[in-house]
């Protein structure tokens, strides 16, 4: 059984003349922005990519067909569209056989890059273990410990318990390392106060370190902590009050599962009257142009080092 996997020509072309693609996710589209903001952001993290030398590939489900790479018309569609599905692993089995619609998650996005054979893909803030819930876990992070895809991002959302993501991280063997930085981002601020245990200067130390795992056969992901721009960062105590009072909100109204995300994400920005939405645009577009420039530095590289495994194998 083939899968039903359908390449944008353009994304079809840069990969079978082995050029640099970069993966960019759906639900910030339909779950994470409200419109119109949210069509502006997908293309604008498209041509961030582009701008860098790389082809984006914006993935997502349609009609049950996975789509890698979405028209101008596919795009506009799932900016207006209503009652998509949020897709991780579970969820790919269900809207196929459906022949629905999905957006994917980073943990989504993840599979189908891998699936297409893209190695970089851009995000915002990847999913972690939720306040005050430590058995409500996202998928990102298991995906991160199976699915061998350098994740660009700004850290975890600042929504959730950062330490114990990154302890989870660690238990599950997935190297983070921090773009310029030493402590792991806090999304909407440039440091969480955690310290990370690989800092990398430039991007060709960060597609060393992809090039390693893959000659080893690590099946792991790697994320790639980029700080939001300093011009652009949220004050921390201004971040925190509000995601305080939004997880006392969700909790007050028993808000769980798929659905606390996009409820924290939009009340925090309605609490900071919009300051978060523009650090996260920010931030978006800066994870964007670094992954872009990540898959050229890393198609460079694979042509002019040599092959690290024949080191590994000598007596």
């Amino acid at each position: 059984m083939s899968i039903p996997l359908d390449l944008h020509p353009d994304v079809e072309g840069a990969l079978a003349k082995g050029l640099p693609v970069v993966a960019l996710e759906s639900t910030l589209i339909t779950h994470g922005l409200p419109w119109p903001v949210n069509l502006e952001v997908a293309r604008a993290m498209e041509q961030a990519v582009r701008n860098a030398g790389a082809t984006p590939a914006t993935i997502a489900i349609l009609q049950g067909r996975i789509v890698v790479g979405l028209s101008n018309d596919q795009l506009l569609h799932l900016a207006q569209a209503r009652h998509v599905r949020k897709c991780s692993r579970r969820d790919f089995p269900i809207v196929l056989a459906q022949r629905g619609d999905g957006a994917t998650t980073v943990a989504g996005t993840m599979i189908v890059a891998h699936m297409a054979g893209i190695r970089v893909f851009a995000t915002g803030g990847i999913g972690g273990v939720h306040r005050g819930h430590p058995f409500d876990v996202s998928a990102d992070l298991l995906e991160l410990a199976r699915t061998p895809v350098t994740v660009v991002c700004a850290g975890a959302k600042a929504i959730l318990d950062l330490p114990l993501t990154l302890e989870l991280l660690e238990t599950h063997g997935v190297p983070v390392a921090g773009y310029q930085c030493d402590q792991f981002p806090a999304f909407y601020t440039r440091s969480s106060g955690l310290p990370l245990d690989v800092r990398c200067d430039t991007v060709k130390e960060i597609a060393a370190l992809v090039q390693a795992r893959e000659h080893l056969g690590f099946q792991t992901g790697i994320l790639v902590a980029n700080p939001v721009p300093a011009e652009d960062e949220l004050p921390a105590p201004v971040a925190e009050t509000a995601i305080q009072q939004a997880l006392a909100e969700a909790d007050q109204q028993g808000i769980r599962g798929k659905e606390i995300t996009p409820f924290l994400l939009a009340r925090v920005s309605e609490l900071t009257r919009d300051q978060s939405r523009e650090a996260n645009t920010a931030l978006l577009l800066n994870n964007a142009r670094l992954a872009g420039r990540l898959a050229v530095a890393l198609t460079k590289f694979n042509q002019e080092q040599p092959r690290l495994g024949t080191r590994f194998c000598r007596p």
